[in-house]
Protein backbone atom coordinates (compact mmCIF):
# COMPACT_ATOMS: atom_id res chain seq x y z
CA UNK A 1 0.00 0.00 0.00
CA UNK A 2 2.89 2.40 0.72
CA UNK A 3 3.92 2.35 -2.94
CA UNK A 4 0.52 3.66 -4.05
CA UNK A 5 1.04 6.74 -1.88
CA UNK A 6 4.61 7.06 -3.17
CA UNK A 7 3.39 6.98 -6.78
CA UNK A 8 0.67 9.51 -5.98
CA UNK A 9 3.30 11.69 -4.34
CA UNK A 10 5.43 11.52 -7.48
CA UNK A 11 2.41 12.34 -9.66
CA UNK A 12 1.44 15.36 -7.54
CA UNK A 13 5.07 16.50 -7.40
CA UNK A 14 5.14 16.41 -11.20
CA UNK A 15 1.95 18.48 -11.33
CA UNK A 16 3.50 20.86 -8.79
CA UNK A 17 6.40 21.55 -11.14
CA UNK A 18 4.14 22.23 -14.12
CA UNK A 19 1.66 24.39 -12.20
CA UNK A 20 4.44 26.28 -10.43
CA UNK A 21 6.34 27.02 -13.65
CA UNK A 22 3.23 28.65 -15.11
CA UNK A 23 2.24 30.32 -11.83
CA UNK A 24 5.58 32.00 -11.07
CA UNK A 25 5.91 33.91 -14.33
CA UNK A 26 6.62 37.49 -13.35
CA UNK A 27 6.12 36.74 -9.64
CA UNK A 28 8.61 36.92 -6.79
CA UNK A 29 9.35 33.30 -5.98
CA UNK A 30 9.30 33.92 -2.23
CA UNK A 31 5.78 35.36 -2.54
CA UNK A 32 4.77 32.36 -4.66
CA UNK A 33 6.14 30.02 -2.00
CA UNK A 34 4.23 31.87 0.72
CA UNK A 35 0.96 31.59 -1.22
CA UNK A 36 1.57 27.89 -1.87
CA UNK A 37 2.33 27.36 1.82
CA UNK A 38 -0.95 28.94 2.92
CA UNK A 39 -2.87 26.66 0.57
CA UNK A 40 -1.02 23.61 1.90
CA UNK A 41 -1.59 24.77 5.48
CA UNK A 42 -5.35 25.05 4.93
CA UNK A 43 -5.57 21.67 3.19
CA UNK A 44 -3.43 19.89 5.81
CA UNK A 45 -5.44 21.28 8.75
CA UNK A 46 -8.73 20.51 7.01
CA UNK A 47 -7.64 16.87 6.64
CA UNK A 48 -6.45 16.69 10.27
CA UNK A 49 -9.72 18.15 11.56
CA UNK A 50 -11.85 15.99 9.25
CA UNK A 51 -10.07 12.81 10.38
CA UNK A 52 -10.18 13.83 14.06
CA UNK A 53 -6.40 13.93 14.45
CA UNK A 54 -6.23 17.36 16.12
CA UNK A 55 -7.03 15.86 19.51
CA UNK A 56 -3.69 14.03 19.62
CA UNK A 57 -1.62 17.23 19.44
CA UNK A 58 -1.23 17.22 23.23
CA UNK A 59 0.57 13.88 23.07
CA UNK A 60 3.46 15.20 21.00
CA UNK A 61 6.81 15.06 22.78
CA UNK A 62 9.53 17.71 22.76
CA UNK A 63 11.43 15.50 20.29
CA UNK A 64 8.36 15.30 18.03
CA UNK A 65 8.03 19.09 18.06
CA UNK A 66 11.74 19.71 17.51
CA UNK A 67 12.05 17.43 14.52
CA UNK A 68 8.72 18.40 12.98
CA UNK A 69 9.76 22.07 13.19
CA UNK A 70 13.16 21.23 11.69
CA UNK A 71 11.41 19.25 8.94
CA UNK A 72 9.15 22.24 8.28
CA UNK A 73 12.17 24.55 8.03
CA UNK A 74 13.88 22.17 5.59
CA UNK A 75 10.68 21.90 3.54
CA UNK A 76 10.29 25.68 3.38
CA UNK A 77 13.89 26.18 2.29
CA UNK A 78 13.50 23.40 -0.27
CA UNK A 79 10.39 25.04 -1.73
CA UNK A 80 12.00 28.48 -1.88
CA UNK A 81 15.01 27.06 -3.73
CA UNK A 82 12.80 24.90 -5.96
CA UNK A 83 10.63 27.82 -7.07
CA UNK A 84 13.69 29.96 -7.80
CA UNK A 85 15.25 27.11 -9.79
CA UNK A 86 11.98 26.67 -11.74
CA UNK A 87 11.87 30.37 -12.51
CA UNK A 88 15.45 30.30 -13.83
CA UNK A 89 15.53 26.87 -15.47
CA UNK A 90 13.48 24.35 -17.40
CA UNK A 91 11.09 22.01 -15.61
CA UNK A 92 12.66 19.13 -17.52
CA UNK A 93 15.98 19.90 -15.80
CA UNK A 94 14.92 21.26 -12.41
CA UNK A 95 12.38 18.58 -11.45
CA UNK A 96 14.69 15.60 -12.02
CA UNK A 97 17.59 17.27 -10.23
CA UNK A 98 15.25 18.02 -7.33
CA UNK A 99 14.72 14.26 -7.12
CA UNK A 100 18.40 13.96 -6.23
CA UNK A 101 16.86 14.32 -2.78
CA UNK A 102 15.99 10.61 -3.05
CA UNK A 103 19.64 9.59 -3.22
CA UNK A 104 20.60 12.14 -0.57
CA UNK A 105 17.84 10.82 1.73
CA UNK A 106 19.22 7.30 1.32
CA UNK A 107 22.72 8.48 2.22
CA UNK A 108 21.47 10.50 5.21
CA UNK A 109 19.33 7.57 6.40
CA UNK A 110 22.39 5.33 6.40
CA UNK A 111 24.57 7.88 8.20
CA UNK A 112 22.11 9.23 10.78
CA UNK A 113 19.41 6.57 11.14
CA UNK A 114 21.73 3.58 10.70
CA UNK A 115 19.46 2.11 8.03
CA UNK A 116 20.87 -0.62 5.84
CA UNK A 117 20.85 -0.35 2.07
CA UNK A 118 20.70 -3.27 -0.31
CA UNK A 119 22.88 -3.51 -3.39
CA UNK A 120 19.93 -2.69 -5.72
CA UNK A 121 19.08 0.36 -3.58
CA UNK A 122 22.69 1.55 -3.68
CA UNK A 123 22.83 1.06 -7.45
CA UNK A 124 19.56 2.99 -7.83
CA UNK A 125 20.89 5.84 -5.71
CA UNK A 126 24.09 5.96 -7.74
CA UNK A 127 22.05 6.03 -10.95
CA UNK A 128 20.01 8.96 -9.63
CA UNK A 129 23.21 10.80 -8.74
CA UNK A 130 24.69 10.03 -12.17
CA UNK A 131 21.52 11.17 -13.91
CA UNK A 132 21.51 14.41 -11.95
CA UNK A 133 25.11 15.13 -12.91
CA UNK A 134 24.25 14.50 -16.58
CA UNK A 135 21.27 16.88 -16.37
CA UNK A 136 23.28 19.62 -14.66
CA UNK A 137 25.86 19.65 -17.46
CA UNK A 138 23.45 18.91 -20.35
Amino acid sequence: MWWIYALLSAFFAALTAIFAKVGIKGVDTDLATAIRTVVILLIAWAIVIFKGGASSIGGLTRQNWTFLVLSGCATGLSWICYFKALQLGKVSQVAPIDKLSVALAIILAVVFLKETVSIPQAIGALMIIGGSVVLIFA
